[in-house]
């Protein structure tokens, strides 16, 4: 039988922590017997790494897969407990503990092609064995650093796209779709609210409308020979379809919001995030089927977040969720 029963950590459930704010918990041992010599400690440790396939060469006679890959260390902090006499008896007992995370770091997130992970460590040891460890990965919401508490009033968007259309051999016409919105900078939890008009200048009638917010990241990495390279992913974080009719030479309006998840990327990656950083696009799409094209309208939307009070513990109310981008071809 062994002599740890269990080693647990205690946090808050699903918070999201923001960078430079405190993370509190406990770690509780318990022991079936008597253990001498123990090292009982606790870590904050926080990674990123990226990797993919690039081909090299393809404009020669021959080319040739290379991997590219980046890795980054953001955070690594050790706490070890005292421990009196250096010897515990048998039963249970409770550490506390406590991080400061850093000021500037970059959010939670995974992806096919990069991650980011923080999490809390407790492990026991024994005469240099491991003998029991717990991991508990953290959500952590990036900040900032050009954030300013005190931003002005941004000023209403208006963005315009026109196409000219052609359907039946020799008719023609436009539609016309614009996006309006009050402000194109917002924080993770945040609702994004923006006014779609379609103005349909032709004799078809419009029925799907789609509405998507996009992430562009953009990775960077090294070859093999150390060579720099970079690569560029889009995915779809949120969308929408509004099934419709717009009736011929006619205009509709749609009001459309989107609920931004919990953590994000702040836009601009952060200065100690080199391996990756991502810009995010507001994207409504008319498909006309039977003209076999479409209309697109984007708008540029940024994610900040105000990097944490000296007297605000950072610590913020969110789900198990982790931003997960899944590539779009």
């Amino acid at each position: 039988m062994s002599v740890v029963k269990s080693i647990e950590l205690v946090l808050p459930k699903d918070a999201v922590y923001l960078a430079g704010s405190s993370i509190k918990g406990q770690v509780v041992l318990t022991l079936n017997s008597t253990l001498v010599d123990p090292i009982v400690k606790v870590e904050l440790v926080g990674r990123g790494y990226v990797e993919w396939n690039e081909e090299i060469g393809a404009s020669r006679d021959y080319s040739r897969d290379v991997i590219c890959n980046n890795k980054a260390d953001y955070v690594h902090k050790t706490k070890t407990f005292p421990v009196e006499d250096n010897w515990l008896s048998a039963g249970s007992r409770t550490f506390d503990f406590h991080f400061n995370l850093p000021p500037r770091l970059p959010s939670t997130f995974t992806s096919k092609i990069g991650h980011i992970f923080y999490f809390v460590q407790a492990s026991c040891m024994g005469r240099e064995h491991i003998l029991a460890k717990k991991r508990r990965y953290l959500l952590v919401q990036g900040t900032s650093s050009d954030f300013h508490a005190e931003n002005p009033l941004q000023n209403p968007l208006f963005v315009e796209a026109e196409k000219k259309i052609s359907y039946n051999c020799c008719s023609q016409g436009t539609i016309c779709l614009q996006i309006q919105m009050e402000k194109n900078t917002f924080t993770p939890g945040e609702r994004v609210i923006f006014t779609t008009e379609i103005n349909n200048q032709t004799s078809k009638c419009i029925r799907t409308v789609i509405f998507a917010l996009y992430a562009h990241v953009q990775y960077e990495g090294f070859t093999p020979n150390a060579e720099r390279r970079s690569r560029v992913d889009s995915s779809e974080l949120l969308r929408q379809e509004a099934n419709t009719q717009i009736t011929p030479f006619n205009t509709t309006k749609i009001v459309s919001t989107f609920h931004l998840p919990p953590v994000l990327p702040v836009s601009g990656g952060t200065q100690d995030s080199a391996i990756m950083n991502t810009h995010y696009e507001l994207v409504s799409t008319v498909h006309l089927p039977w003209s076999l094209t479409s209309v697109k309208v984007k708008v540029p939307i940024i994610i900040t977040r105000a990097p944490v009070d000296s007297d605000a513990c950072g610590l913020l109310d969110g789900s198990s969720v982790t931003v997960s981008l899944d590539h779009q071809n």
